[in-house]
């Protein structure tokens, strides 16, 4: 996945879930965030970040945060692109369990739910959630940053169609490098990962992969094991 007119900047603060203020070029302006957590670890004033400009002229934010330095680590914060990334991972053949893909459709309808992906092959079908991971403590990625009755409801309903003979999965796409290990984050969201630990003892299988990051692309990097003890 690939970005277009891409600037660097620097992150002041952040007004409200979908605007801050950077600088760019010495100019002070207010800029789209494009993910509506709190990634309060990520946005710290004076960090490094790379925005992409708009072609839309009738925009009221002419840029938009794609990523952010944290230390040494690029990361990713761009909420919108982890579909993206793993639709054409799983058609290029990146993501192992969909070696006889014959069907890949986007925001399919299953219950009270729209899940990011549907798939068949030539002896399972079923539904993917794909979540975006931006949280990292210590080499370990977790999810969520924080409280998601959203996400918690997703995969209970993820649940309900393994019990009528789904095969579905949950992708976290870890939206940078550095890591060796997944965790569901219990401290921010205990009911999400509760769940998802039900979820795995229903034989919904789980895929964490981290990503390689640069100013202007994501790309699946490998994948990483996972621990819900």
């Amino acid at each position: 996945m690939n970005y277009h007119n891409i600037f660097p900047g620097e992150f002041l603060e952040r007004l409200n879930r979908f605007v801050a203020r950077v600088k760019i070029d010495g100019q002070i302006q207010e800029v789209h965030v494009k993910n509506t957590g709190r990634c309060k670890e990520l946005l710290i004033p004076g960090s490094k970040i790379f925005l992409e400009k708009s072609n839309n002229p009738s925009r009221k934010t002419k840029y938009s945060i794609i990523s952010i330095y944290k230390g040494q680590t690029l990361v990713n914060m761009d909420s919108q692109v982890p579909n993206d990334v793993v639709y054409h991972g799983i058609l290029d053949g990146k993501i192992a369990g969909f070696e006889s893909l014959k069907t890949l459709k986007r925001e399919k309808t299953y219950k009270h739910s729209r899940f990011d992906l549907y798939y068949e092959t030539s002896n399972q079908k079923g539904y993917i959630e794909v979540k975006g991971v931006t949280l990292e403590e210590n080499g370990i990625a977790r999810f969520p940053d924080a409280p998601t009755s959203r996400g918690t409801k997703h995969v209970r309903e993820l649940c309900e169609g393994q019990e009528e003979g789904f095969q579905n999965y949950i992708v976290f796409l870890i939206q940078m490098s550095p890591v060796h290990l997944f965790k569901p984050n219990d401290e921010k969201d205990p009911d999400f990962a509760s769940m998802l630990r039900k979820a795995h003892r229903s034989g919904i299988k789980i895929i964490c992969l981290t990503s390689t990051i640069t100013k202007n692309s994501i790309e699946i990097l490998r994948e990483i094991p996972y621990d819900l003890s």
